[in-house]
């Protein structure tokens, strides 16, 4: 196994930050790691690049557990931290250079692994600006340069297009896609059309405890015992009188006169189309939506509050 998580556990005072969770990664996989904020994605990922210790459980990487052997641990890691810490005096290339010497890279082999880092990332026409000068597009690139310019087996990434625009998030999503043919990946983030089209596998993580691990298309199985609909009509209704209706678990207003209505595996759609006309409601539309990865993250961490 690439990383191997056991009974891993890391508590602040009274808070468990991470609650002893277990999971291990093969080599080659690209997972997502999910979980709302404060669920204990960033401190599992701090735990196995060993820039904090546990409480209690351990992880390894690569066989390396990250107490007893953290060098070897680091040896073997990529890490861009969510907020990227970078040298902002520096040039990419200088900065890139410099984190490859601290990683014991020389001579000749730095040279050209520094230069083939500039082209992996797409830094070639921006290697001579100081950092500072980059957009926050082009300073995620320096952090993905950096995180790989020892050839990590492990590559950890921590919302890495947190704050870019649309197009900055594109090009970071297609470079984290290209170097992802020879390396373990795991990869955080709230945008779920990434992992939707990055990763094998999801793990959800949710107030320190592990609520899901999956393989990417298995994952809409956990929700198959409900169905949502959603359902658009002219004017004002009734949301008692589509709660009543037999089957139905929840019903949600979407704004305006769009509701989202929440069953269990009995169709509800004919039931509420009658509802609509016994009323005299102008049904507008009404469509079943289907299980994204989106809704299955809120069903799941809904349910844990």
């Amino acid at each position: 196994m690439s990383v191997e998580v056991k009974e891993l556990s890391k508590i602040y005072g009274s808070q468990h930050a991470v609650d002893n969770i277990s999971f291990s990664i093969k080599e080659g996989e690209i997972v997502g790691f999910l979980g709302p904020n404060g669920a204990g994605k960033s401190t599992t990922m701090k735990v196995a690049t060993t820039y904090i210790p546990p409480t209690s459980g351990t992880i390894e990487v690569c066989g390396y557990d990250v107490i007893d052997k953290p060098m070897e641990v680091r040896k073997n890691i990529g890490y861009l931290p969510e907020h990227n810490p970078l040298y902002l005096d520096m040039y990419v290339h200088e900065y890139i250079r410099f984190i490859g010497s601290l990683h014991g890279i020389k001579g000749r082999n730095l040279v050209d692994r520094v230069k083939y880092m500039v082209e992996l990332c797409g830094l070639t026409v921006e290697q001579n600006k100081k950092i500072g000068a980059l957009s926050k597009g082009y300073r995620q690139r320096v952090g993905l340069a950096q995180a790989l310019v020892h050839d990590p087996k492990v590559l950890i990434l921590d919302e890495p297009t947190t704050g870019l625009d649309p197009n900055q998030i594109v090009e970071i999503r297609s470079l984290i896609k290209s170097i992802a043919k020879d390396k373990t990946i795991i990869f955080s983030t709230h945008i779920m059309q990434e992992v939707q089209e990055i990763c094998d596998r999801v793990i959800i993580i949710n107030k320190g405890k592990i609520i899901a691990d999956k393989p990417l298309n298995e994952m809409q199985s956990v929700t198959e015992n409900q169905s949502v609909n959603i359902i658009e009509f002219d004017g004002p209704i009734n949301m008692e009188l589509i709660k009543a209706v037999s089957g139905v678990i929840e019903v949600t207003s979407m704004g305006g006169n769009l509701y989202k209505v929440t069953s269990g595996k009995i169709d509800v759609r004919a039931e509420i189309f009658k509802l609509a006309s016994d009323n005299n409601w102008t049904l507008l539309g009404m469509k079943k939506e289907e299980h994204s990865l989106e809704t299955i993250f809120q069903t799941l961490t809904k349910k844990e509050e």
